[in-house]
């Protein structure tokens, strides 16, 4: 609790400083039109939270995409302005431009504005991430697995868009199609009003998955539901086989009393490839042994420079990793979390190419 009032003065705080810019660099007749279009912009983001679930399904989109935007918008208007406090102590920028300037104004909202485009126009953009592995297991033959995580899908990521992510894994001819946590954003109601599970039903393979914490916001007992009807299983501290490869999927760090995975992998003699949500504590997987692990989970901050945030929070936020014999993929995941946008990072999957020492 103490942790959430501290965050929330701070929110409040730079919030004001935000505000008072505002107020300071428009124009004379345009100050109280410029502040309080802002304040509704970020009203329009605790609505999205308050009544997602009362309104019509495309009032809530827009609720939801509009409101989360905002959170970015403030951001970059947070560092630029920042930046122009510091520009200006150092006699870098004229005082004049910060203060009743329609060309300040016009400049921040514009860097801003710029910024939020290419962002979005880089979001839909899917990176393929390829792997090659060579294990001394014995493989029934040469596999291909698609790995993804954090689709997010609901009131921002559609049915449409994820149809385009399962033909983007369907060409791949996988195998086996491993997703690590989060495929729920928040809500299942757009999930499930909108028929969602016929677009995973489409794909050419079996669908295993993990659940997030996302999962969990959703409710557990309706997100397994809405799996089971997409045909998807899901592993929760368990383990599944396939032409040799021993999936360990594991319950996330959020949930109570999960297993270790030294416990979960006792015994197994296939190639051992761990599903874990969260990057956290990945010292666990090379002690067990483990080949192979995936996760997601940080999204590696959606945008610059929280991703130097996420770097900092976790040993390895993205990317390929190892330790000791083990490797490791960090995703940035397929989809996000909130608008769509990003800045700084990618959305992905990785296509990992399985190979016997003889194949």
């Amino acid at each position: 609790m103490n942790r959430f009032i501290t965050l929330l003065l701070l929110v409040l705080a730079l919030t004001g400083y935000v505000c008072w810019h505002l107020w300071r660099i428009a124009p004379s007749g345009w100050k109280l039109a410029v502040t309080g279009l802002f304040l509704l912009w970020m009203a329009s983001m605790f609505a999205g939270f308050a009544f997602t679930e009362r309104v019509p399904v495309k009032i809530a989109t827009v609720l939801y995409e509009v409101g989360n935007t905002w959170m970015i918008a403030f951001l970059y208007l947070l560092l630029v302005f920042i930046v122009a406090d510091i520009a200006s102590l150092c006699h870098l920028l004229p005082k004049t431009f910060l203060k009743d300037s329609a060309a300040g104004l016009l400049g921040a909202i514009g860097i801003v504005a710029l910024i939020l485009t290419l962002g979005a126009i880089h979001y839909p953009h899917k990176y393929r991430e390829e792997l090659t592995l060579t294990t001394d297991k014995l493989l029934e033959k040469p596999l291909t697995i698609v790995l993804a995580s954090d689709l997010h899908i609901g009131y921002h990521n559609r049915k449409a868009e994820l149809g385009r992510w399962v033909d983007l894994i369907n060409a791949e001819r996988p195998d086996l199609v491993l997703i690590g946590g989060d495929i729920i954003d928040r809500s299942l109601r757009p999930v499930t009003e909108g028929h969602y599970e016929e677009e995973f039903r489409r794909i050419l393979a079996p669908v295993w998955t993990v659940l997030g914490n996302h999962e969990t916001y959703a409710g557990l007992p309706q997100a397994e539901q809405f799996f089971q009807t997409a045909g998807i299983r899901v592993l929760k501290d368990s383990v599944a086989h396939f032409k040799g490869v021993d999936v360990i999927g594991r319950k996330d760090r959020s949930t109570p009393g999960r297993a270790s995975l030294r416990d979960l992998s006792v015994g197994l003699k296939g190639f051992t490839l761990v599903l874990d949500h969260q990057p956290s504590h990945l010292e666990e997987a090379e002690q067990a042994g483990i080949d192979f692990q995936f996760s997601g989970h940080t999204h590696r901050g959606q945008v610059w420079p929280v991703s130097w945030a996420t770097d900092l929070m976790f040993e390895k936020s993205w990317g390929h990793y190892r330790k000791g014999g083990t490797r490791y993929y960090i995703s940035s995941g397929l989809g996000l979390w909130g608008a769509k946008i990003r800045v700084g990072t990618r959305s992905e999957y990785l296509v990992l190419k399985l190979k016997g020492k003889n194949d």
